[in-house]
């Protein structure tokens, strides 16, 4: 068949032009054919050649600098000039018939390229910053105009009005080419580029000049925004390389803390003008936030109703589809004709099944776009909103009264609470708002669609979810209060297996391991007890979700069909309910979470309210808390003092502890309540008078006092590493440095450390020794440069040596050189020599102040109590002995040293390896799912469990495809059996016989139904009890291999490393993974049952399947690798941000006292912005993979709808299979989207099965002896004797002997010394008599046996240990002397008289039920060393061996250690480890060196 422009019929009257040339209709469409042309031909040479070089010499991101006016509106306007010209084309294509009149469609297909060509060109010279060539455009537009207005002029003239579908489709490009006309003018008025002689300079963004900025969303075009294009780049690169925080860069400016935060500010500040009516409280921040944040809120609500109304447009389609293939009458009715040419009216265009289709893949392309739009929006808005609390909170911390904290009103948990907490749910109640508006929305109109389809039916349908909503918010709640008590039972299981970590070499030594495995188990046992109900509520939960649609749909159609004998269910009323239902249920399913949600932002806001409200430095009250003198709490006690501190002077104070020593030094910093009296400041910002200082806060006049360097009581270190402690943000000075070094000993320290000065020493130093501690605090104090030192008892921790050598080269010889004021406060009382003025307080007040000879004068009783002090404390000086404290700080250390580089450097050569193995198989590793941890999850469960889980859900799933089957079986043959029986006007018998199959259908698709709700139930049962069955496994078996693991694993591996594998990674298995596995079978499932469907409908589909899952695999690979970088990034730069806030509130005096309140707002606003630009990144990188796989589900609805409308006109489809095909279609967008999200989901989480796999791997000790236990007499061993013959020792294969051909006689009954410098192999040889240690040469024979042969818990169960660190566990005394509850009262009293205890244990209350806490806190070191001692004398075996026991204690205790070793262990051999020959070494009979 030929074509022409005009038409091919003969004798036509398109060609007449008698009356005219511009009243023929075809020459009409030809005019306008002239500016599409126009444009095509003058912008593709400059498009081609590549126009793009940057004429500006700012350097910036090149493709996202926009600044021409009307940016968006152009954008806007052309998507719609688009959407009509498309509505243009089909009209054409309609109104043509068989004629092939290509004037109908032809101008408009142009003016679709030209539509498209427009924005590119201008996109490229936008971006090329060169708007001469935007003349073009003008031209294009003033053409088009033109050519349209003549054309809609015609129209009218001839009597052409709005019933025809083109007369309206010609109006609005007229409209829309004036508007962009407009548009363009605007350019030409705003940056003068023609008619204006000089046009003005522009300049990029801030934010692009900074090649730092990543995050592109503020800046890019509209359609990047939409479709988050941008963001391709940086996906495809994480398969290349990690995604860190350099990659992802800085945060634009609008986005950052310190914008938002002032943002906030003055919201709040806005709220506090006008004083009568000013709101309070909780009222307050919820104005505050509406105001700063109010605005894009909106924003996301409006996408969010577009979005929901725009989803309508499938059901409706659906409908109007179906309907239309389903009319006995398909023939196209004649078009009428005007001007020659054709016209048909909307009702005709809207009746075309392809129009529809058409249709409804616009609608769905342009909801999905709005709905992740508003997501985006809302969670952005959520997380800048978050970063403007965060900030303000800590603000606030900058100015609280320590006392709030001292006194018990605010905890450092608390507020960390409120930032980790609070402040997310705030951010996920601002993501859940735009529900609480469109929900309504959505359910009011569903149902009245409903209502229009069904009838009355459909609002007894829509009850059922109404009713059964409640039910389901009941269920949440329910899960909520579970995962609450299992919370509770998890942190005690933590409790006590962090105390098994840490006492594991007691444990293994004494062997009590399986006693502390079974505290644990049956702490397990509660906590999986609750799980259980976790599990059954999750399951309720999983299956009303999936139960709630299928019998919603049956009772409707139940009762639909029995309300009246005929009623209307064809296949188009059918599939547009059923696709109805489920939009009805998202809405109510969401109402439980929102509610929860909007709850929980209600405490939050609440406790933030309550937390702004608290007391701040500088505010005047009157102390809440008046105690009397003499409390140990300073912070809660009245204290007078009048005193004056001249400059560059030594002063001392000194005085009882709870005098008020520490109290003076915080209120002349202004860190207390003030009642009355001043403080004041010199100009020079020296201290020149404290008078009347009391308890609370301080006077405004100490705010205007310079730095003050100070060392608190309790020393305070950052997480960073030893250096960044010292010089704690002021410049390297290499000399001062070394100096300050020199004068607190740390390098001895620092050469232990394996990075030196660099090593990171944890959060609040917790790799240090409490002497460590105190004097890496001191350097910080001593290498500020500040005119003023404020010390606080910084000898407390310090053995003499170390405090002596502090003295002499840190204060009276670094300080005084540099003529620095030195407050110290000190026990130490021969120090006064030292003192230029000495502060004597006593009971709150200053007993007397002077030099020391002033005190000897006035005071003489007090200076003979000192000088009594002063002499016992140089004796101690005198008779200590070289092996200090220090070097059993320096030893420990070491220790901790060695196990974490052991650790390392195994790490660094399995990174090696990698590297060997060439960084592409790492990254093509990352690219993989860890099969292998999903087969080792599920083989967990077990076979049984395995089958049920895998029948059910294939069953529940092919249940689900049956039921919507026979629905679209059942409305096909029904309805044709009834249009049959009518046409056959039957009579009344055999229309009851129809109804009687009619009923027939419907009682087998309400069996199906019933058993698709039963299956339902079971499918969520067996996954909860698979994941709760593995949990329960996967945890026995860990605890199981680490209680049996040798030693040398918990040497080489951070103890927070296993910690780790027991909560989070054990949680992690517990919690997530067995929800992340339903969501991910589910969706799978019915992604493929979907396409299953879609391709047995229309074969021809699988054609189009092909490139669409090649382009989905492609998408989901790039996503998975990017969204689990992305994930661990915002995991990982939570934690510092966490680690930050907790710091300063345990350092904010230290951080007032050097006036560094800045430089720590200016970290935590770095921290803030990197935890929320992956925040960011991580929500557009969802968008981004979420808008792709709605697009390509619609493009699957597309192919679907054509393919099937094409097959049911030409080869006689069924109309019920054409609906149940469109339904499928219309959910595999949704489907793909969460099979790939939980698919992503799942991977990070199959990690924490792999690091337990990790550890399961771990090969135990041996356990098993040549001997069972019954050989083993009874007794043994009863003499004690030990033969060392030949012995050779190392800890591990791979390393050298640490003892070597070994040979000693211990008689029974013997005390035999030990003794040897530090790594000479003490320790090693006293684990050998436990085989901790590998004995891969000799033998230890004890009492004729051999104890290679013993089985190993019979060897340890008959020894005993005294080890250098006294190990308590909480609970009871009795349980921490006989855990194995032998012993009778007698025996444990016994061995608490005999380790000088007795009177102690007495007086508690409970005696020897009394509590221990955790670590034996609440007793002194000295008696956890003596409750070690009678733990061992409780064992009664033959042979103690004390390993450096007496080297924490003190010369008292030492001598009461030394006393009943002679005596309560005379009849037993004793072998005493010690660095130096110690007392106790001295009555030894015998002495190994």
């Amino acid at each position: 068949m030929s074509l022409a422009f005009c038409g091919n019929e003969n004798n036509s009257v398109a060609y007449n032009v008698d009356g005219g040339v511009l009243n023929n209709g075809c020459f009409l469409d030809a005019l306008n054919v002239v500016p599409h042309v126009f444009l095509l031909f003058i912008t593709f040479p400059i498009l081609f050649i590549g126009w793009g070089s940057q004429s500006s010499k700012v350097h910036i991101h090149h493709s996202t600098w926009l600044h021409f006016p009307g940016h968006n509106l152009r954008w806007l306007l052309t998507f719609v000039l688009l959407f009509i010209l498309v509505c243009e084309i089909a009209e054409g294509i309609v109104s043509d018939g068989q004629s092939l009149h290509l004037h109908l469609y032809m101008p408009a297909g142009l003016a679709f390229m030209a539509g498209i060509t427009s924005i590119i060109y201008y996109h490229n010279i936008e971006t090329s910053n060169f708007p001469k060539l935007l003349l073009a455009l003008l031209i294009y537009w003033v053409l088009a105009f033109i050519m349209k207005t003549i054309k809609f002029a015609k129209y009218t003239e001839h009597g052409i009005g709005p019933r025809q579908l083109r007369y309206c489709i010609t109006g609005l490009l007229v409209l829309l080419y004036g508007l962009l006309l407009a548009v363009e003018i605007n350019v030409i008025l705003g940056r003068r580029y023609v008619c204006f002689a000089d046009p003005p300079e522009v300049k990029p963004p801030e934010d692009l000049q900074d090649l730092g900025v990543r995050f592109l969303q503020p800046f890019v075009n509209l359609l990047s925004k939409a479709t988050y294009w941008w963001m391709n780049t940086f996906i495809t690169s994480a398969h290349r390389r990690p995604i860190d925080l350099k990659v992802i860069g800085k945060l634009p400016i609008a986005m950052r803390a310190l914008t938002n935060y002032i943002k906030l500010r003055k919201a709040f500040d806005d709220q506090k003008r006008p004083q009568d009516t000013a709101p309070q409280g909780p009222k307050l921040i919820w104005q505050a936030l509406r105001k700063a944040f109010g605005r894009p809120l909106i924003l996301s609500i409006t996408f969010r109703f577009l979005a929901d109304l725009l989803g309508f447009a499938g059901p409706l389609c659906i409908s109007g589809i179906v309907h239309h293939i389903s009319k006995d009458n398909r023939t196209i009715q004649q078009p009428m004709t005007l001007l020659g040419i054709y016209f048909i009216s909307s009702k005709e265009f809207l009746e075309n099944a392809y129009v529809l289709a058409v249709l409804l893949f616009l609608a769905l392309l342009l909801q999905r776009t709005f709905l992740q739009a508003s997501y985006y929006v809302a969670i952005e808005t959520g997380i800048n909103l978050r970063g403007a609390i965060q900030t303000k909170i800590y603000n606030k911390i900058m100015r609280l009264c320590t006392s709030n904290m001292s006194m018990g009103e605010l905890t450092v948990a608390q507020i960390c609470n409120l930032v980790a907490i609070d402040t997310n749910q705030l951010m996920w109640f601002f993501f859940l708002c735009p529900n609480l508006w469109a929900m309504p929305v959505q359910i009011i109109v569903g149902v009245i669609l409903l209502y229009y389809l069904l009838g009355i039916s459909a609002l007894i349908g829509a009850t059922v979810i109404a009713v059964l909503a409640p039910v389901q918010y009941f269920v949440a709640t329910k899960l909520s209060q579970t995962q609450k008590s299992t919370l509770e039972y998890s942190s005690e299981r933590l409790k006590k297996t962090n105390e098994l970590l840490r006492g594991i070499k007691l444990l293994k030594l004494y062997a009590w391991e399986h006693i502390f495995c079974d505290s644990v188990e049956e702490t397990r046992s509660k906590e999986l007890t609750s799980l259980k109900a976790f599990a059954l509520y999750s399951s309720i939960s999983i299956f009303m979700n999936a139960a709630i649609p299928i019998a919603a749909v049956l009772t409707t159609f139940v009762v639909h069909v029995h309300i009246s004998e005929d009623a209307d269910l064809s296949p188009a009323v059918a599939f547009a309910s059923l696709s109805l239902f489920h939009i009805l249920v998202t809405p109510l399913f969401l109402l439980s979470s929102v509610v929860r949600s909007t709850v929980k932002a209600l405490v939050s806001v609440q406790k933030l309210s309550e937390f702004f409200s608290s007391d701040e430095i500088g505010d005047e009250q009157e102390p809440r808390v008046m105690l009397t003198p003499g409390s140990s709490n300073h912070n809660q006690n009245r204290y007078q003092a009048v005193v004056s501190i001249c400059v560059v002077l030594l002063t001392m104070i000194v005085g009882q502890v709870g005098c008020g020593k520490s109290s003076l030094l915080l209120a002349a910093l202004g860190e207390m309540q003030k009642v009355s009296g001043t403080v004041t400041w010199n100009s020079s910002m020296f201290l020149a008078g404290v008078n009347s200082m009391t308890n609370q806060k301080s006077e405004r006049a100490s705010l205007k006092r310079g730095a003050v360097a100070y060392a608190s009581q309790k020393p305070w270190l950052l997480n960073a590493t030893l250096v960044e402690n010292i010089t704690f943000e002021m410049p390297m000075i290499k000399p001062r440095y070394k100096a300050v070094i020199e004068a607190c000993s740390l390098q001895p320290d620092i050469d232990i450390l394996p990075q030196g000065d660099q090593t990171e020493i944890g959060e609040r130093g917790i790799i240090l020794s409490g002497g460590q501690k105190q004097r890496i605090s001191v350097a910080r104090a001593l290498y500020q440069q500040t005119n003023l030192v404020f010390l606080d008892d910084p000898f407390s921790a310090l053995d003499i040596h170390l405090s002596d050598h502090l003295m002499q080269d840190g204060i009276l010889k670094l300080l005084r050189e540099e003529k620095r004021t030195v407050v110290l406060v000190t026990h130490k009382l021969q120090y006064l020599l030292h003192a230029d003025w000495i502060i004597a307080m006593k009971d709150g007040t200053i007993q007397t102040e002077g030099t020391l000879k002033d005190i000897q004068n006035s005071e003489p009783e007090l200076f003979e109590q000192w000088k009594t002090l002063m002499h016992r404390q140089d004796q101690e000086f005198e008779t200590v002995i070289n092996a200090s404290m220090t070097d059993l700080e320096r030893k420990n250390l070491r220790r901790a040293m060695y196990s974490r580089e052991a650790a390392r450097t195994e790490e660094d050569e399995e990174g090696e390896s990698d590297d060997d193995d060439n960084m592409s198989q790492v990254m093509r590793q990352r690219a993989t799912i860890p099969w292998r941890s999903c087969g080792i999850y599920l083989s967990s469960a077990g076979l049984l469990l395995l089958t049920v889980l895998l029948l059910s859900q294939l069953l529940k799933h092919s249940l689900m495809v049956a039921i919507d089957y026979w629905l679209a079986h059942w409305t096909s043959h029904v309805i044709r059996a009834k249009t049959d029986a009518i046409a056959r006007n039957c009579t009344i018998v055999q229309v009851r016989d129809f109804v009687c199959v009619h009923s027939w259908y419907l009682s087998v698709f309400s069996v199906l139904c019933c058993l698709g709700i039963i299956l339902c139930l079971a499918t969520s049962v067996a996954v909860e009890w698979t994941g709760l069955k593995v949990a329960k496994e996967l945890h026995h078996d860990l605890l199981n291999k680490i209680i049996l693991a040798p030693m040398r694993l918990f040497e080489t591996t951070p103890l927070g490393s296993i910690l780790n594998r027991f909560s989070t990674d054990t949680n992690t298995i517990d919690q997530h993974i067995p929800t992340t596995l339903e969501c991910l079978s589910r969706s799978t499932l019915l992604c493929v049952s979907a396409l299953g469907v879609i391709s047995y409908v229309t074969p021809v589909f699988l054609i189009a399947l092909l490139p669409l899952a090649v382009t989905c695999y492609f998408i989901q690979k790039y996503f998975r690798v990017a969204s689990r970088d992305l994930q661990q990034l915002e995991d990982s730069t939570q934690l510092p941000l966490l680690s930050h806030f907790s710091e300063t509130v345990e350092g904010l005096t230290t951080i007032r006292a050097l006036r560094y309140e800045p430089r720590f707002r200016q970290r935590l606003l770095q921290f803030t912005d990197a935890n929320n630009i992956a925040s960011l990144f991580l929500t557009a990188a969802n968008r981004w993979l979420e808008v792709r796989m709605e697009y390509i589900g619609a493009c699957v609805v597309l192919v679907a709808a054509v393919a099937s409308i094409t097959n049911s006109l030409y080869n006689q489809l069924s109309t019920g299979l054409v609906g149940l095909g469109l339904t499928y279609a219309l959910m595999v967008s949704n489907y793909m989207n969460w099979m790939v999200r939980n698919l992503a989901d799942m991977e990070v989480q199959l990690g924490s099965v792999k690091r337990i796999n990790g550890l399961l791997k771990t090969e135990p000790e041996n356990y098993e002896g040549l001997l069972t236990v019954s050989q083993v007499p009874d007794g043994w061993p009863r003499q004690g004797e030990i033969k060392i013959q030949n012995l050779s020792v190392r800890y591990d294969a791979t390393l050298k002997p640490v003892l070597k051909n070994v040979n000693a006689h211990i008689s029974p009954g013997q005390k035999v010394g030990i003794c040897g410098r530090t790594g000479s192999g003490k320790s090693s040889f006293s684990l050998a008599f436990f085989r901790m240690v590998d004995m891969f040469e000799g033998r230890i024979v004890i009492d004729d046996i051999d104890i290679a042969k013993l089985p190993l818990q019979t060897l340890r169960s008959r020894l005993s240990i005294i080890l250098q660190d006294p190990i308590l566990f909480s609970g009871t005394i009795r349980f921490n002397l006989d855990p194995e509850m032998k012993a009778t009262d007698e025996m444990l009293w016994e061995a608490l008289d005999i380790a000088q205890l007795k009177p102690v244990v007495k007086s508690l209350p409970g005696g020897l039920d009394a509590a221990v806490t955790e670590g034996g806190e609440n007793f002194s070191q000295g008696q956890r060393q003596l409750f070690c001692l009678a733990r061992a004398f409780v064992r009664k075996s033959s042979i103690l061996i004390m390993d450096e026991a007496t080297a924490s204690i003190d010369m008292a205790t030492e001598s009461i250690l030394q006393k009943v070793v002679m005596t309560a262990f005379a009849d037993r051999t004793v072998v005493i480890i010690a660095v130096s020959i110690s007392p106790t070494l001295c009555q030894c009979v015998r002495r190994l060196q």
